[in-house]
């Protein structure tokens, strides 16, 4: 049976080590997701935000473009 440096020889003598491991694994883990979901939100407020800017623009060409043709039509 291999053991690892610390152990005490006995069946579970590693049980602390890994439960602290899992927690400090557990909280990594909590750290990256929160980090993700931060940046998925700034990505997607980004992305919000670029959308209405363009949408302005296309309504503003897109009237402009309908002011023609009226000016077109009614000469």
């Amino acid at each position: 049976m291999l053991r690892s440096a610390g152990c005490s020889g006995k069946e579970g003598g590693n049980m602390g080590f890994w439960k602290d491991e899992s927690a400090q694994v557990s909280i990594e883990l909590i750290i990256v997701v929160a980090a993700l979901i931060a940046a998925a939100v700034f990505l997607i407020t980004q992305l919000q935000n670029t959308a209405s800017k363009g949408g302005e623009a296309l309504n503003r060409t897109a009237e402009k473009a309908f002011n023609e043709i009226e000016g077109l039509s009614g000469q």
